[in-house]
């Protein structure tokens, strides 16, 4: 959810750099200013910082998961590689 006490400030400094001669209209400009960006801000993709959060820390645990993966993968493909009946503690020779 977006922070509306935001959304009024920038309204207000909007509104304040109306030129003189229409001063008159600024409490509907500020309005106008308001309804425009919250519909503007509406149509964005947008989430809360917790829901970002939450989201970074599943893809940390999911990179680290993929890494112990990747981890036991090599370990097995190098035991494949060994000849049938070499101990997979003794390197092989070249």
């Amino acid at each position: 959810m977006i922070d509306l006490s935001h959304i009024d400030d920038l309204a207000r400094r909007l509104s304040g750099l109306v030129p003189p001669g229409l001063r008159e209209s600024r409490e509907e400009l500020q309005e106008n200013f308001k309804a425009v960006l919250q519909s503007g801000l509406g149509k964005l993709d947008l989430v809360t910082r917790e829901e970002f959060d939450v989201q970074r820390a599943v893809l940390l645990r999911t990179r680290e998961k993929l890494e112990e993966l990747e981890r036991a993968v090599a370990a097995l493909e190098a035991q494949l590689a060994q000849p049938p009946g070499a101990d997979a503690r003794t390197p092989q020779p070249h």
